[in-house]
Order: structure tokens, then C-alpha cells, then sequence
């Protein structure tokens, strides 16, 4: 090795070394002082180099490779066969109906929540994760929903059920709308146009006290309701958003590898090329925004029926970020990871409460080295996969391949 690329490689090997110890001490600075946040270094350089110096033992890498290879082996067997996914899904299904019976009220509140937000991310995945479009407005399709069926309900007395329908729609023509604006934006200017839509969204939900009720909101929404039963009672409303987002997964599956789904991908990679090859790139926008939209107004409409109230501080730039958080942190592209990234963000704050101080600051450590370690997210998407690391690609075609002869078997 010449000796100037020997330099460089142990300045970048000391960087690696120094980075994660000071990156520790600064974020943890401000609430544990001077001394405690140098001890705290010193710890991480000290657990990281025994970390490294004990990987490097030749009994834990045979170890290591063991491991890998059965986790390879199950996940092609998982892969290639139809029905192991089918019996998974079954079985997480029949745990999903049967978790709330033994939870207390706390809980499945909780677990109503992620269900929400399983519903918001799986939604913005299409746009984002799928198409490629960075919105940051998601957020403004939710209020949508929310305060069609606040109005609807209080004003003309629809069902929740009718609603639910006319919410989504709703919120899917506005998203049409806004894809109209955006044709000719990439990129982060369509991100900046998105963010100002969702600041727009808010300032007519906080100054239009006639229809929206200004700063104080909607109150007196009816709760969903089937003949004499009211739903009232938290578990009511989990069972609920259970069926909303096992229907928001199976139809944007569905979508995810149909014709559409891969005409998404496509504009996601490059969309100048998509376009040579035929694909309507202006109808797949304007298809992205609105199927996007239309599963935040139905979230939204869950939202109003389930607290029978809405206001403007409901639904800020906050949330949408938050939402974006669950994609990135997840998978982008990826349906398993969109629900993955809801479960975390949702549970793991409940998980975390005895430690409230640090709570944000472990959301931010976490998730910056996913991006610095793992930027297609936990659990991403095999095409998102090979865009980041592109020496994958043989491996990814093979798998493909075979997929295909299974199937046509």
C-alpha cells in the first residue's frame, strides 16, 4: 500500500474512532455537565475499541459467519415461499386480535395510536418511499379528513360511516389538486411548495372561526356507531383501526406490485429515463399525491370520531416530520418498514417515559446512525437495497430470478 494512502486511511480509521465518543459527550452535555459527559466518552471509546478488538477474534467470525448464513438461508426460504409469508401474516394477525384482551385500558390506547399512525405512514410511503416525491404537508391531508367529518357530523349529522368514504375522497382531490401545482417541482422544491400548503392548511384552520371554530377547534363530534352499539370503550377503537390498516396494507401491497407500483419505483430511480420509456410521469404524480392523501383523510376521520374533537394544534409541521421519521426510520419503499418505524416511534416514547429527559435525545441519536449505518432503513425495500449499495445487485437479480421460477412452478 503506497504510503500517502496508508496516511489516509488511519486519519480516516482515528475520525471513526474520535467521532462517536465526542458526538456522545456533546449531545448528553447539556444535561449531565462538563465531567459527567467526558466520562461518558471515555466509556464509549473504551467499549468501542474492546467491541472492535473482539470482533476481530477468529472464533467470533466463524461465529459470525454461522449466524449469517442461517439468517440468509431463513429469510430465502421465508422469500421464496408463498405461503411461510401467508402463515407469518396469519399469525401476527391472530396476535394483533388477541393482544388487547390482555392489556388494561393504557395499553390499548397505545396500541390504537401506532395502529393511527401505522394508517399516516403507510400512506406516506406511497408518495415518498414509492414515488420519490418528498412531501412535507402529509399532515394537512390528515386535518382534512378530520375536520370533513367534524363539520359533516356537526353540521348535517352524517354517520361516521358515510364519512369515512367521503373523507378520504376529499382529502385524495385536494392531494390532486396539489400534484396539479407541483407537476414541474423536484426535489426540495417540492418539498419547500409542500411545507408551505401545510402552513397555508393551518392558518385557515386557525383564522376561519365560522366553519372551523378557529383556535378552540370542533367539539360534540359523534363517535362511530352500528345500530344500538356505540363505540366507547378503547378496545372498541383499536379493533377498529386494526381493520383500517390491515386494509390500507393489503391494497397498497396490492399496489406495490402492480404495474403502477413499479412505474413508481421507475420515477423514484430516474425519472427523466422513466419518461423515454413511456411512463406518464405526470399521471403518476398526480396518482401518488392523491392515494397518499387519501389514507390520511381516512386516519383523519378515524381521528375525529375516536376523540369526538379537532383543533388546529392537532395537526402542525410537527407531525408531519414525525410521520416522516416512522418512513425513513422503518424503510422507505418498504410496507413491513413503515409499520416497523410507526411501532417504535409510538411505543418506544412509552417505553422510555421513566427517562423523559432523554427521550428526544435518544429519538435523534437513534436516528441519525440509522442513517449514518443502515440509510435504507430497518426493515427496507429490497430495489431501495440496491439503489444504496449497488455491489448488491447481482445477488438481488439471482433472488429475483428464482422468485420468478417458483412462481411460475
Amino acid at each position: 500500500m503506497p504510503q500517502h494512502n496508508k496516511n489516509n486511511f488511519n486519519q480516516s480509521a482515528l475520525v471513526k474512532h474520535l467521532f462517536l465518543p465526542l458526538w456522545f459527550a456533546l449531545l448528553v452535555l447539556p444535561f449531565m455537565g462538563v465531567k459527567d459527559a467526558v466520562l461518558l466518552s471515555l466509556a464509549v471509546a473504551a467499549g468501542r475499541m474492546i467491541f472492535i478488538g473482539f470482533t476481530k477474534l477468529s472464533w467470533t467470525t466463524r461465529i459470525r459467519k454461522a449466524l449469517l448464513s442461517v439468517y440468509q438461508s431463513l429469510t430465502k426460504k421465508i422469500t421464496v415461499k408463498g405461503h411461510n409469508i401467508l402463515f407469518i401474516n396469519s399469525a401476527i394477525l391472530a396476535l394483533l386480535i388477541a393482544l388487547p384482551l390482555f392489556l388494561n385500558n393504557y395499553y390499548r390506547d397505545v396500541l390504537t395510536l401506532t395502529g393511527l399512525y401505522a394508517v399516516l405512514s403507510l400512506g406516506l410511503n406511497i408518495s415518498v418511499g414509492l414515488a420519490g416525491l418528498l412531501d412535507l404537508g402529509y399532515i394537512a391531508f390528515y386535518a382534512i379528513g378530520a375536520y370533513t367529518y367534524a363539520l359533516l357530523s356537526t353540521k348535517l349529522g352524517i354517520s361516521f360511516w358515510l364519512a369515512l368514504p367521503i373523507g378520504g375522497l376529499f382529502a385524495s382531490g385536494i392531494g390532486f389538486i396539489l400534484a396539479i401545482i407541483t407537476l414541474r417541482l423536484r426535489g426540495d422544491y417540492l418539498a419547500i411548495v409542500t411545507l408551505a400548503f401545510i402552513q397555508i392548511v393551518h392558518l385557515i384552520l386557525n383564522n376561519w372561526d365560522s366553519l372551523t371554530g378557529g383556535p378552540n377547534g370542533i367539539l360534540g363530534i359523534a363517535r362511530p356507531s352500528i345500530t344500538s352499539f356505540k363505540f366507547s370503550q378503547p378496545i372498541h377503537f383499536y379493533y377498529l383501526v386494526l381493520c383500517i390498516a390491515v386494509l390500507t396494507t393489503i391494497v397498497i401491497n396490492r399496489l406495490n406490485h402492480s404495474r403502477v407500483g413499479r412505474a413508481w419505483i421507475a420515477m423514484r430511480e430516474d425519472e427523466i429515463a422513466a419518461e423515454a420509456m413511456g411512463i406518464d410521469t405526470t399521471k403518476m404524480k398526480c396518482l401518488a399525491f392523491s392515494l397518499g392523501a387519501f389514507w390520511a383523510g381516512i386516519a383523519g376521520v378515524f381521528f375525529a370520531g375516536k376523540f369526538a374533537f379537532v383543533s388546529p394544534e392537532s395537526f402542525t409541521f410537527f407531525e408531519s416530520i414525525f410521520v416522516l421519521a416512522m418512513v425513513v426510520l422503518g424503510g422507505m419503499g418498504s410496507i413491513p418498514g413503515a409499520i416497523t418505524g410507526a411501532v417504535i416511534l409510538i411505543i418506544l416514547p412509552e417505553i422510555l417515559r421513566g427517562f423523559a429527559t432523554y427521550r428526544m435525545l435518544i429519538f435523534g441519536a437513534a436516528l441519525v446512525a440509522m442513517m449514518v449505518f443502515r440509510p435504507q432503513g430497518l426493515i427496507g425495500s429490497p430495489r431501495r437495497k440496491i439503489e444504496l449499495h449497488p455491489e448488491d445487485e447481482k445477488n438481488y437479480l439471482q433472488e429475483m430470478q428464482s422468485l420468478y421460477e417458483v412462481e411460475k412452478q
